[in-house]
């Protein structure tokens, strides 16, 4: 029952006919809504100028020479800093000094000067925080007082996010293949729903967090069987272009936050929106069908035929027998049992010394990738200017460094288009270092660059990882690569914090990182045109000699899909 076979399936009724083009775009628009949970925290967890609040009614306020009789009117002078501070006169007489995370009550009450030199005496925060509402009227900062010793609560928001991404994958993954992947698409859409809207009513910091949690094992749960889904639907000749172009509409997701987040400013408000997208795709999923890999893959072929003579009579072409194809009876003469798959160890991936090199340098590659694509996007709400403008472009930008990758990696090759992409990200990266804080647009602009770049060694890294190695261990691979990926988004958010210590600390880790990746590529053979192995005997005969075969991209996607879904995945 080999793929070749099955491919055969699709030169009959259509590699991407009207059938295919409405169940993509069913799937892909799914996408959106993951790309959008994938980076909501970015406005969600926006911590806003604060100060402490006073033990009682506020007559007057002075900031450095501002008076007022309302501490809303300082925000547009105050700036958070060691040695700033707001000074409140209480109606009962007493002067306290407020910080962002502490407040002094002076003992000389007689005279209401900025500048006070004698004894007083400190308190924590008992009363709350006073926040700037200017911009946000609530998030989930506000709304927890997630400041001060209670910040780290704050920054745990997405790298939480980002470990249930990981589990996800790999729970939904093993699901799918004994499931089918329909059920699973169903229940993890659902779940990315439910979840969804029940984060913007937790009660506390701790169910909010769970809800976002199970939110990010759903939403990477159907990532993973979406892909596997749309590559076992959409023949050979326009795999490679569709499974790519479904991280376009993840970017869509990215521009969609920024939209929501210029138009709410309300945080459970701002999550019930977005949560919202997901409904069209609830609404339409009763109409996905199994995939027929995957009812063939287990003895379903009955079902399996009925699904062709679908995709036949919608792209208007003529069906085929499954029969006549495997050389099997519609009542599973020939036997109903799939062949079982030899399972293969993560030791494998180190079968000799180049082999395992080989498979550290492609580990560096997908760790940086992740790093890199949540770096940039992140931090691009501090890069100055509008926010919200920032991080649309960031999704913008995504697009055409997909068609970048489409077109130039059968025309000057996968590892040139790869080091290209790495090397150019570390430049960038670099420049970005270079120009002084004020000018906010060039700064947006060589963000975009760098966004770009390492957009395009991320959506390559998949493709190239899955023809390096032979068939016996190509979703060994991938999978491993994607889930040390992971680990690469769920550093991200903490590498943003490192600003703290140095403004550039996060462009100097993801420069560093993509060059030394970039320059550990050139170590690394080129798969163009090269045939895909099938043991370890003819990767190693491959990789000593130069000969050039006419082996496209789409057959890797093939086999990948065909082999075992299980690690198969396309996850960000």
């Amino acid at each position: 029952m080999g793929s070749s076979n099955l491919e055969l399936i699709f030169d009959s009724v259509g590699h991407f006919g009207r059938y295919q083009i409405f169940l993509y775009f069913i799937c892909a628009f799914q996408n959106i809504s993951c790309g959008i949970h994938y980076l909501a925290s970015v406005f969600l967890s926006v911590s806003p100028q604060h100060t402490c609040r006073p033990p009682g009614n506020v007559s007057q306020v002075l900031f450095q020479d501002l008076s007022t009789w309302q501490l809303e009117d300082i925000w547009t002078q105050f700036s958070v800093g060691r040695e700033d501070h707001i000074l409140v006169k209480l109606q009962d007489g007493e002067i306290w000094e407020l910080t962002s995370c502490q407040r002094f009550r002076r003992d000389d009450q007689s005279s209401l000067d900025y500048e006070y030199s004698g004894q007083k005496s400190s308190f924590p925060c008992l009363d709350g925080y006073i926040y700037d509402r200017s911009k946000w009227l609530s998030t989930v900062v506000t709304q927890w007082d997630l400041v001060c010793n209670r910040e780290w609560f704050g920054r745990l928001i997405q790298p939480t996010f980002m470990f249930g991404v990981l589990l996800g994958a790999v729970i939904f993954g093993y699901l799918s293949d004994r499931a089918g992947r329909r059920v699973v698409l169903w229940a993890t859409s659902t779940g990315v729903f439910l979840f969804g809207i029940a984060a913007a009513f937790t009660f506390d910091y701790y169910s909010f967090i769970v809800a976002r949690f199970l939110l990010a094992i759903s939403g990477s749960g159907y990532l993973v069987v979406a892909f596997v889904y749309v590559t076992e639907f959409v023949g050979m000749k326009s795999r490679t272009w569709a499974s790519i172009h479904l991280h376009s509409f993840f970017a869509f997701g990215t521009m969609v936050v920024a939209l929501t987040g210029y138009f709410v400013r309300t945080w459970w408000i701002y999550q019930i929106v977005l949560s919202s997208v997901t409904g069209p795709f609830i609404l339409c999923c009763w109409m996905l069908p199994e995939t027929p890999f995957w009812l063939i893959s287990g003895g379903k072929y009955e079902e399996a035929q009925k699904v062709i003579d679908t995709m036949a009579k919608w792209n208007r072409t003529r069906s085929c027998k499954l029969s006549e194809l495997l050389s099997l009876d519609h009542d599973g003469s020939a036997g109903n049992k799939p062949s079982q798959v030899e399972k293969h160890t993560l030791s494998e991936l180190f079968y000799d010394w180049s082999i395992g090199t080989r498979t550290l340098i492609l580990w560096l590659i997908w760790f940086t990738g992740c790093l890199g694509f949540y770096t940039f996007s992140l931090n691009s709400v501090h890069l100055g200017g509008s926010e919200y403008l920032n991080l649309f472009l960031m999704g913008v930008v995504e697009i055409p460094a997909y068609v970048f990758v489409c077109l130039g990696m059968d025309r000057v090759g996968r590892r040139n288009i790869l080091i290209f992409s790495l090397l150019s990200s570390a430049v960038t990266n670099g420049v970005i270092m270079v120009i002084p804080k004020d000018y906010h647009f060039w700064l947006v602009v060589a963000t975009m660059a760098g966004k770009f770049f390492i957009g395009a060694a991320f959506g390559l890294i998949y493709l190239y990882t899955a023809e390096l190695y032979p068939t016996i261990v190509r979703s060994l691979a991938v999978g491993s690569g994607s889930t040390v990926g992971r680990v690469g988004s769920i550093v991200a958010p903490l590498c943003i914090y490192l600003s703290s210590i140095w403004i550039f600390m996060p462009q100097l880790l993801v420069g560093t990182l993509a060059l030394v990746s970039g320059v550990l590529t050139f170590f690394l053979p080129e798969t163009l045109r090269r045939p895909l192995t099938t043991t370890w005997e003819e990767t190693e005969k491959e990789s000593s000699s130069g000969k050039l075969l006419s082996t496209t991209s789409n057959t890797v996607l093939e086999n990948i899909t065909v082999e075992n879904s299980e690690d198969s995945s396309l996850n960000k």
